[in-house]
């Protein structure tokens, strides 16, 4: 019983050295020399499962509502990022969202709603310059179509505030090249990044 309480105790208090240790010590005991997993690659199979059956859910949303043409999912460094093009969010020149908007940001909430990852908003124009009273720039424009993606979410899918923060590149992070109508029109777009 003693020997129960010290092992709950030093796993309580655990660093990587103590659990190898410990983990190796109860091995030979219970007559298992074979390698013992670390923390680090249990903690890392358990985030691939669960990265792979986000992928999973966020790809049969996009083919089941027909989004692919306007939906991209693609992993990187910073998490899973959705690449969402204006043309079904957006008027042209616009940071309103269009009907059509709320629909696949509802069908994408009902699994964002569940993460405990921060998620980021994303707001990104093509090099074409903007000057209007109400967008002086694509700065402008592009901060404007991350937060009222953002207050969306927030308002009218309960996403918590405390998971979301926007930013807007304006034309800065470009998916594709400025030298044609199908290169700005894949720099158009929100992008969703679900941070690891």
């Amino acid at each position: 019983m003693l020997g129960l309480f010290i092992i709950l105790y030093a796993i309580s208090n655990i660093d990587l050295t103590k659990y190898q240790k410990m983990m190796t010590a109860m091995g030979s005991v219970f007559g298992n020399s074979g390698d013992i997993p670390t923390l680090n690659d249990t903690k890392r199979d358990v985030i691939t499962t669960a990265s792979d059956k986000l992928k999973d859910d966020l790809n049969s949303v996009i083919k089941k509502y027909h989004y692919d043409k306007s939906v991209t999912l693609e992993e990187n460094g910073r998490g899973i990022v959705l690449h969402i093009l204006d043309d079904i969010l957006f008027p042209s020149g616009q940071a309103e969202l269009s009907e059509q908007s709320k629909s696949i940001l509802h069908q994408l909430a009902l699994i964002l709603s569940d993460l405990p990852n921060d998620i980021r908003i994303e707001g990104h124009t093509d090099d074409v310059k903007i000057n209007s009273v109400v967008y002086p720039s694509n700065w402008h424009l592009s901060v404007n179509r991350a937060l009222n993606t953002a207050y969306y979410l927030m308002q009218s899918e309960s996403l918590s505030p405390e998971k979301l923060s926007i930013v807007g590149y304006s034309e800065f992070k470009p998916l594709a090249e400025n030298i044609s109508a199908e290169g700005r029109a894949k720099n158009r777009r929100v992008d969703i990044v679900i941070i690891k």
